[in-house]
């Protein structure tokens, strides 16, 4: 569904627009760049999800990994005893 609005765009963007036309109208051309901008924007919250992620589970993993380590280390000098 599309419906008319009214926004005011930089002149920078017309002149893009003009140098960059092709045979779509510039309705057209400004969707197209604004669909590509919204998936851009998409992607970089989900890389940012995702490093905020993996890092709580490096904390979680290190700490685990050094108890283990801890624990192996005492069952070794017990089996050395």
């Amino acid at each position: 569904m599309r419906s008319s609005r009214s926004f005011t765009v930089d002149r920078a963007i017309l002149d893009y627009l003009q140098r960059t036309r092709s045979s779509r109208s510039r309705s057209e051309r400004v969707n197209e760049l604004l669909r590509r901008a919204i998936l851009e924007e998409q992607y970089e919250a989900l890389e940012k999800e995702a490093a905020k992620f993996f890092a709580a589970i490096g904390k979680t993993e290190r700490a685990e990994s050094k108890a283990f380590a801890a624990a192996s280390q005492q069952s070794i000098t017990r089996e050395d005893d």
